[in-house]
């Protein structure tokens, strides 16, 4: 009898010990890999949605490299592509609707809201109008000045 309740006390021992042991054992949290960009928006959101193409800048007062992206993107203003900065403090509600958590994010958006190509981070002059003319007219661009993801 007395084996009995001391293997029952041991028992009862090693299950407290396992349940501790288990309650301390974190999950696996996922990882984040990368910031997200959205794949389309909604134009009417946007300065001239009525505008082909959209040339949408989120950026931050405080960066640097977002008011180098913006100076290449301004260029780009024609009847035919709207091109419009977004700057966080005064456009916040468009950064948080499309959770742009790093600036600058650079979208170039078709008339129907779709973004065709997005830069995160700065981004060349070069790179910013060759994918510009690119998703204007496919094809239209050398294969040395087309970024490699549009290189297909």
């Amino acid at each position: 009898m007395e084996r009995i309740l001391f293997a029952l006390l041991l028992a009862g021992v090693a299950l407290g010990v396992a349940a501790v042991v288990q309650r301390r054992q974190r999950a696996d949290v996922p990882v984040r890999t990368g910031y997200g960009v959205p794949e389309q928006v909604d134009r009417a959101d946007f300065a001239r949605p009525d505008a082909p193409w959209l040339v949408a800048v989120f950026t931050s007062g405080t960066c640097a490299a977002c008011a180098e992206v913006w100076e290449r993107a301004v260029v780009l203003e024609s009847n035919a592509v709207a091109v419009e900065e977004l700057e966080y403090m005064a456009e916040r509600r468009l950064h948080d609707r499309y959770e742009i958590d790093a600036v600058p994010t650079t979208l170039i958006v078709d008339g129907d809201g779709v973004v065709q190509q997005s830069f995160l981070g700065p981004v060349t002059a070069t790179d910013l109008w060759a994918a510009v003319a690119e998703a204007r007219a496919p094809g239209s661009t050398p294969g040395g000045c087309v970024p490699p993801e549009l290189d297909e």
